[in-house]
């Protein structure tokens, strides 16, 4: 059973997830084309950061980033060994849900061109390609996705 709670990134299991998508990110992207939020800024008020378990370990994060009238979503990612299993779309969940509870009309989105499972999951979900949005630059590696709530 996938268990999504709100969780303190600085939780050490929570806190290797992010790491390892940092590492993975950082791999797959140059420096200036990385967007993740370091482990303190999901600390930060504005911030909703939820972890996946299955059983006693941390198998994903996710996070809502409230913003002027949208929430964002931010630091999705899911263990390897976890993939496959609806680990992404039990947070995903939960983050749509926390947004309609702040009456938040729309959810934002980020994420790799070369991310295709990713973009996969987004749009089963309902999400549709959009332009750049808040302080992103249009560059060739991202891709920004939004979904009406």
């Amino acid at each position: 059973m996938i268990i999504v709670s709100l969780t303190d990134p600085h939780d050490a299991q929570a806190t290797a997830l992010l790491r390892q998508s940092h590492a993975l990110m950082q791999e797959l992207f140059p420096p200036e084309e990385n967007f993740y939020l370091s482990i303190d800024d999901l600390t930060a008020q504005d911030i909703h950061f939820y972890t996946a378990r299955i059983g006693d370990r941390i198998v994903g994060t996710g996070a809502l980033r409230v913003c002027d009238g949208y929430g964002e979503i931010k630091s999705m990612f899911v263990d390897t060994t976890a993939r496959g299993q609806g680990v992404a779309d039990a947070i995903l969940r939960q983050i749509e849900d926390q947004a309609r509870a702040l009456s938040l009309q729309m959810l934002k989105l980020e994420t790799g061109n070369i991310l295709h499972a990713a973009q996969k999951m987004y749009a089963r979900h309902g999400f549709t390609l959009c332009g750049p949005f808040g302080d992103y630059p249009a560059v060739k590696s991202s891709v920004f996705m939004e979904k009406t709530l």
